[in-house]
């Protein structure tokens, strides 16, 4: 499986989010806490929103402990909308094209979990891809299709409405090919103004996922804290798991649910795979 963030709020630079903090994403690509797997070391990648009318992406095939480039860009660039993963692969190649984020035009995409049995329902998933998107899938990792079935049943329309179709006709598939439970998953996608994040798996019993709390609140709880006065009040974090032990900074996402942050808000909602 893998480990990712999710950050949005007023610019930050990169190492804040990625080496900074006492259980940081770098530190979980070598000692995660709640993952399946302790190390998360098959690559990772950063994707950030700049002047630019699409968002960088920064993919490497080298562990995030090991990378220097990491590191060097990590210590420059700043954002106000940060999407970083550190994968671990469940089966497909170490390639800079299965690193998470994906993206296309102004979306980012990026998933722990995983398509149970993918290679026999990989047809199935390829062949109900919209055409024209099709060709953009360069990778082999079911992370990339599912982006791509959310795409053609309409993520830049409606993100909440194409993810339940999505992940509906991925459990339909794994179902006719006799999957018990056929996809467990965290997602978050964003379109650089607004990020969804998604936690459900076909077992109901899904991986961990965490929303920080509102920071005005923790700075009135921890007056003497410096991190949190270094934060603005509209910095939003969504985690695969939290980046410290400070008490009430860090909610759990419940079972079937997903995030909207917007702004310097954050609402939850009920989610449910959807008929395709």
């Amino acid at each position: 499986m893998c480990r990712w963030l999710a950050y949005s709020g007023s610019p930050v630079r990169l190492d804040d989010l990625l080496y900074k903090p006492a259980n940081s994403l770098v530190m979980q690509s070598k000692h995660a806490r709640m993952g399946v797997e302790t190390t998360n070391g098959d690559g990772f990648g950063v994707g950030w929103y700049g002047a630019a009318p699409v968002p960088g992406v920064f993919h490497s095939t080298e562990p995030a402990w090991h990378d220097r480039n990491l590191r060097e860009l990590a210590g420059h660039a700043s954002s106000g909308r940060v999407f970083a993963h550190i994968r671990a692969t469940t089966g497909t190649a170490v390639q800079q094209t299965n690193c998470h984020p994906f993206r296309h035009g102004q979306w980012l995409w990026m998933h722990n979990g995983v398509l149970a049995e993918f290679p026999k329902v990989k047809r199935d998933l390829a062949i109900a891809v919209e055409p024209s998107l099709y060709p953009e899938i360069e990778g082999s990792t079911d992370s990339e299709m599912f982006f791509y079935l959310a795409l053609t049943f309409g993520l830049e329309r409606d993100p909440r409405a194409a993810v339940a179709e999505a992940v509906g006709f991925i459990e339909d598939a794994g179902r006719r090919h006799g999957i018990e439970h056929p996809i467990q998953m965290t997602v978050a996608t964003t379109d650089g103004d607004t990020t969804w994040a998604f936690r459900y798996s076909s077992e109901r019993n899904s991986r961990s996922l965490f929303h920080s709390a509102d920071i005005a609140t923790l700075r009135e709880q921890y007056p003497d804290n410096p991190i949190l006065h270094e934060l603005a009040d509209d910095a939003r974090l969504v985690v695969s798991e939290p980046l410290g032990d400070l008490r009430g900074a860090w909610q759990e996402v419940p079972e079937a649910t997903c995030v909207v942050v917007h702004g310097g808000g954050q609402e939850l909602y009920p989610f449910a795979p959807a008929a395709s």
